[in-house]
C-alpha cells in the first residue's frame, strides 16, 4: 500500500427531494480527483453521504404520512443508485442516521460541553426553515434569508451555544494568512461578509422538533446540524470510536470540496469546532461555483432541475461526466443549456476524440491489417508532435494540483486536437498511394501513441469510452499514469472501433428534449395534485 495518502470529501447531501444534475457536479469532480490520485499512486479515501436530520425532513415526512427515517431511506437509495450510474468510486457512504455516527456526535457534543465551549442559553432571532439557519436582523437581505431569499420567522427557544466568538481571531488568521480556502475570491467573501462585524456564538441544539441526535445529558434537546453534519468528515473515519485506525491514517483531510453556498460552514464553523476538539484542521476547502439553469441556481423547489437519468440514457454517462467537468469554469458558476450540452458532445467527443480514434484505427486496419511497429526515423513534424505528447503528464499534474479539472481536460483535448491536425499535415492516404510504407507506418504509430496516451490521461474523467479505445488498440487498460509517455508500445495489433459518440442532430434533439421536459412537468404536476 502506498505511503502517499489522500482523503477527499464531497459535502453530505440533504435528502429532501429529487436529485438533479447540480448534485452530480460536486461528486463527479471529486470522483475525477480521487481516480486521478489513485492512478498517481496515492492511497485514496473518498467519502460522500447524506445529511438526514432536521425540521424540514420531519415536516416533509409528516406531510407524506411516514416516519422521517422512511422518508430519507427512499431518497438515500435513489442517490446511491445515481452514484452507481455515474460510476462514482467512493470508498464510504456515510449517513448521519448511522448509529456509529450518532454515538460519535454525542461524544463530541459532550466533550465540547465539558470543556466549556458549549453552554446553555436562549436563542432569539430570525429563522429560515428551508435553510435551517438562524440569522440576526443585520444579516438579512431585504428582510429575507441571505442564503435562499425566502421569508424568515421570529424564533425564540432554549438552546445550547458553541463559543464560536472565542475562535474568531484564529479563524481570521487561518483565512487570511494561509491557502486553506480556495479560490481566493471566496476568502474575501468570508472575511467581508462574516468576520468583519465579529462572530456570534452559535446555536447548536434545538427543542422545537425531535428528528435529530439527542443530547445525552438534556433529553429536551437534539444536536443541531452544525455539530451533527459537519462532524461526518471525522466520524466516518472512526473518530471517537473504539477503532480509529482510519482516522489516524487519513486525517487531516486533503480536500473538502463544497458548493459556494456552504463555504461559510466549512471555513468558519468547522475549523472552530476542530480547534475546540484539539483536532488538526483539514488542509484545504475548495468552494466551487453553481451549475446554473437559464441563469438561475438549479433547485428542487424552483423545478428547474435537469434529470441525469434521462441525459445518461440518451447520451451515455461519459457525456454527462465530460460536460460537468469541462464546461463549467472551475470555481465559477456555469450555465447549463441543452444547446451547450449537445454542442460540447458534438465538438469534443464526436469530432475530436471519437473521430481521431475511428479514423486512425480504420487506417491501421486498411494499410497494415492492424500491425504497426515502432518507427526508427522521425521528421521535424514528428518531433514537435511527440514533444506535445510527452508534455501532457506534467501539464495535467500541474492543473490537478491546483484543483482545476477543467484545465486538465483542456490540455488532454489540445493533444487530441493536435493529433487530428497531424493527420491533415501528413496525409496518410497520399503516403499509401505513393508507396511510402515506412513513413506511413511511422505516422500511424505516432497517432496510435497519441490515442493511447490521451486515453490513459482521460481514465480518471471518463470511465467507459477510454476502455473501449484500449480494447481496439489491443493494449491493457493501465491502472497507473506511469505510461503517459511516447514509445511505450513496440508493436500494435489493432482492430477497428465502433462509433464512441454518435453525432447528434441539434434541431431534432432540442425538439425531443423539449417534449420530454413537458411530459415530465405534467407527470410532476399529476403527482403533486395526487
Amino acid at each position: 500500500m502506498s505511503d502517499k495518502k489522500y482523503y477527499i470529501t464531497t459535502p453530505i447531501y440533504y435528502p429532501s427531494g429529487k436529485w438533479h444534475l447540480g448534485h452530480c457536479y460536486t461528486t463527479v469532480c471529486c470522483d475525477a480527483i480521487a481516480r486521478y490520485k489513485r492512478m498517481k499512486g496515492f492511497d485514496v479515501f473518498f467519502l460522500t453521504g447524506t445529511d438526514e436530520h432536521g425540521q424540514k425532513i420531519e415536516k416533509k415526512a409528516e406531510a407524506k404520512g411516514c416516519t422521517p427515517k422512511q422518508f430519507v431511506d427512499e431518497l438515500v437509495a435513489d442517490i446511491q443508485k445515481l452514484w452507481g450510474l455515474l460510476d462514482i468510486s467512493y470508498n464510504k457512504f456515510i449517513r448521519t442516521t448511522d448509529e456509529y455516527h450518532e454515538k460519535a456526535v454525542q461524544k463530541i457534543f459532550n466533550k465540547l460541553y465539558e470543556k466549556g465551549d458549549i453552554y446553555k442559553g436562549k436563542y432569539s432571532g430570525k429563522y429560515c426553515t428551508p435553510c435551517e439557519s438562524f440569522w440576526t436582523e443585520s444579516q438579512l437581505v431585504n428582510g429575507k434569508c441571505p442564503d435562499c431569499g425566502r421569508d424568515v420567522v421570529d424564533a425564540e427557544e432554549e438552546s445550547y451555544f458553541f463559543r464560536l466568538s472565542k475562535y474568531q481571531d484564529k479563524i481570521k488568521e487561518l483565512l487570511t494568512t494561509t491557502d486553506f480556502l480556495q479560490p481566493q475570491s471566496r476568502v474575501n467573501e468570508m472575511v467581508n461578509n462574516f468576520l468583519k462585524d465579529g462572530l456570534n456564538d452559535l446555536a447548536v441544539s434545538r427543542t422545537s422538533f425531535k428528528w435529530g441526535v439527542p443530547v445525552t445529558f438534556d433529553n429536551k434537546h437534539i444536536v443541531y446540524v452544525w455539530v451533527d453534519a459537519l462532524s461526518n468528515y471525522i466520524t466516518a473515519l472512526g473518530y471517537a470510536d473504539e477503532n480509529p485506525e482510519l482516522f489516524n491514517k487519513f486525517w487531516p483531510a486533503d480536500l473538502h470540496m463544497v458548493g459556494k453556498e456552504i463555504v461559510r460552514f466549512h471555513t468558519i464553523i468547522w475549523p472552530a469546532l476542530l480547534m475546540a476538539l484539539d483536532v488538526p484542521l483539514p488542509k484545504k476547502v475548495y468552494g466551487h461555483g453553481w451549475l446554473l439553469f437559464g441563469g438561475d441556481k438549479m433547485s428542487k423547489s424552483k423545478g428547474n432541475v435537469v434529470d441525469p437519468y434521462i441525459l445518461s440514457a440518451r447520451y451515455g454517462v461519459d457525456a454527462i461526466r465530460y460536460y460537468l467537468l469541462r464546461e463549467i469554469p472551475f470555481g465559477s458558476d456555469g450555465n447549463y443549456t441543452n444547446e451547450e450540452f449537445i454542442t460540447r458532445i458534438n465538438q469534443d467527443l464526436v469530432n475530436d476524440m471519437g473521430n481521431l480514434a475511428k479514423r486512425t484505427l480504420a487506417m491501421s486496419k486498411q494499410y497494415f491489417d492492424g500491425k504497426v511497429t515502432k518507427p526508427t526515423e522521425f521528421t521535424e513534424i514528428d518531433d514537435t508532435f511527440i514533444a506535445n505528447i510527452n508534455a501532457l503528464d506534467k501539464k495535467v499534474e500541474d492543473w490537478m494540483d491546483k484543483i482545476n479539472v477543467t484545465k486538465a481536460l483542456e490540455c488532454i483535448f489540445e493533444v487530441i486536437g493536435s493529433a487530428n491536425k497531424y493527420i491533415d499535415l501528413n496525409k496518410p492516404w497520399e503516403l499509401n498511394k505513393n508507396g511510402e510504407k515506412a513513413r506511413l507506418n511511422a505516422v500511424i504509430y505516432n497517432l496510435l501513441e497519441a490515442i493511447r496516451v490521451t486515453s490513459t490521461a482521460l481514465l480518471p474523467f471518463l470511465t467507459s469510452s477510454p476502455k473501449k479505445i484500449f480494447a481496439s488498440l489491443g493494449v491493457c487498460v493501465p491502472d497507473t499514469l506511469d505510461s503517459l509517455v511516447y514509445g511505450q508500445v513496440n508493436a500494435y495489433a489493432t482492430t477497428e472501433i465502433e462509433v464512441l459518440f454518435p453525432r447528434i442532430d441539434m434541431k431534432k434533439e432540442l425538439a425531443e428534449l423539449e417534449k420530454l421536459a413537458e411530459e415530465l412537468a405534467k407527470e410532476e404536476e399529476k403527482n403533486h395534485m395526487g
